[in-house]
């Protein structure tokens, strides 16, 4: 069973009601037992591929820092088993219950409770999970928009829960990601010409803002089809940025990212920051201002920022939004439907 397919850009416009839609789904399913038995669960595996495996990094960040351990992996690193891995609750994300890989971890995982984080209900996998968490059928796009940032919340809730955090940081989201669109959509106009001629683009962050740099990759070589390659900022440092040259570079952070930025912008590289901090624009550099916010709701203002960059983009290339090339119908349980194919945003193809 699929999930509804709207458009890329129907997918941006209807995200913010769409987020509070699934904060008010996801909080009423962790209340009673299934909150009882995520409260049990003391050394979770999160594994997931795509863009599932991207946000996985949020709950990592939120339970470290509860002092949780937590780990993900590649929802394929655990097909054969969890040998070699410590863990009491393996949880598995994929928005329509049907990666192969994620299916074929759950199927592995004997003698591990298991946690299905879906979209879609029912799906394979949800059917294989001895607990599911459902974000309540929400139509997405093919190259996701709503799916990935409620995969956002739901992990983010999810990992709240198993830490016993009071709170959550999602209050207010909806009208944050509007004003927040609304500011990365001026600031966008601004580069988007020079950014199309661009050859390839890094995407740099550290902690939960990798999820961001991952997920703008993806988006950048789905939609656009921009090569482009995910970094943690330290890592970055350490001789990655040295191949810059007619190179976009997607910068995500307040801290050393910011000097980094600066940095690449000084030396001619066309450079976004997306910050919370109060930075001056200049040439080569645009700068898209955050409210401050908790770190998993930051991640969605981040990609609610990147959805409009390859928005645009892809408007600017010439490239029609999810006209995808490549069908691997290895990639999903009962192969990939065609339909999904042929939903395109109203892009002109130059």
């Amino acid at each position: 069973m699929s999930g509804s397919r709207i458009t890329f850009l129907d997918g941006q416009s209807g995200q913010p009601q769409a987020l509070e839609r699934v904060i008010a789904q996801v909080r009423r399913q962790l209340d009673g037992p299934t909150l009882d038995r995520l409260h049990t669960a003391e050394r979770p595996l999160l594994g997931g591929i795509g863009a599932s495996y991207a946000a996985l990094a949020v709950p990592v960040e939120v339970l470290r820092g509860h002092g949780v351990p937590a780990q993900r992996v590649l929802a394929s690193e655990i097909e054969d088993g969890l040998r070699g891995f410590d863990t009491d609750l393996l949880i598995g994300v994929s928005q329509g219950g049907r990666s192969s890989e994620t299916i074929a971890a759950f199927k592995a995982a004997r003698g591990v409770p298991t946690l299905a984080v879906l979209n879609v209900t029912p799906s394979p996998l949800g059917e294989l999970a001895d607990l599911t968490v459902g974000m309540g059928n929400e139509p997405d796009s093919y190259a996701s928009t709503v799916g990935f940032t409620a995969t956002v919340v739901a992990l983010d809730l999810i990992a709240g829960a198993i830490a016993g955090r009071r709170g959550d940081p999602w209050d207010g989201i909806a009208a944050h990601a509007e004003s927040v669109r609304a500011r990365a959509g001026q600031v966008v106009a601004a580069l988007r010409s020079r950014a199309a001629r661009c050859v390839a683009a890094d995407c740099v962050a550290s902690g939960a803002s990798r999820v961001s740099a991952e997920e703008a990759a993806l988006l950048l070589r789905e939609v656009p089809r921009m090569p482009a390659a995910a970094s943690v900022t330290r890592n970055y440092l350490h001789g990655e940025m040295e191949s810059a040259g007619n190179t976009l570079h997607l910068v995500f952070g307040d801290g050393r990212e910011v000097e980094l930025a600066r940095s690449l912008s000084a030396a001619g590289h066309l450079t976004l920051l997306i910050t919370a901090q109060d930075v001056e624009v200049a040439d080569s550099l645009g700068v898209v201002r955050l409210p401050q916010c908790a770190p998993s709701a930051r991640v969605v203002l981040e990609t609610v920022v990147v959805q409009e960059l390859v928005a645009a983009l892809s408007d600017e290339r010439g490239v029609p939004i999810e006209s995808f090339v490549f069908a691997n119908d290895d990639t999903k349980e009962g192969g990939v439907d065609a339909a999904d194919f042929e939903l395109a945003s109203p892009v002109a193809v130059a």
